[in-house]
C-alpha cells in the first residue's frame, strides 16, 4: 500500500504547530492590548480626578456680561428727562458709571 499524505500523525503536529502558533500571537496582541488601555484609563481616571476639583467652580452660571456705560447713561439720561431723577441723581449715577 502505498502513502498519499503525511498521516495521521504528520497532520497532528502540523495542527498543534498552527494552533500553537495562533495562540503565541493571540497573547501577545492581547497584553500589547491590555497596556494601552491601562495607559488610558490611568489617564481617564487624572482627567476625572482633576475635573472634580475643578467641577463646583465650572458648575456655577458665568457672571452675566456688563452693561454697556453708554447705553446705562442713555437710560439715566431718559429717567432724567422723564423727571424721576434729579440734577443731583443723575449726576451722581452718571459718575458712579463713568468710575470718576
Amino acid at each position: 500500500m502505498m502513502r498519499r499524505g503525511p498521516g495521521l500523525v504528520g497532520m497532528a503536529a502540523r495542527t498543534a504547530v498552527v494552533a500553537g502558533t495562533a495562540t503565541a500571537v493571540s497573547g501577545r496582541v492581547a497584553r500589547r492590548q491590555q497596556r494601552k488601555y491601562a495607559g488610558q484609563d490611568a489617564d481617564y481616571a487624572e482627567q476625572v480626578a482633576g475635573g472634580a476639583s475643578q467641577g463646583a467652580a465650572a458648575s456655577e452660571p458665568p457672571p452675566p456680561p456688563a452693561e454697556d456705560p453708554f447705553e446705562q447713561i442713555e437710560k439715566l439720561s431718559k429717567l432724567h428727562e422723564s423727571g424721576a431723577l434729579t440734577d443731583e441723581e443723575f449726576a451722581a449715577a452718571k459718575a458712579k458709571i463713568l468710575g470718576t
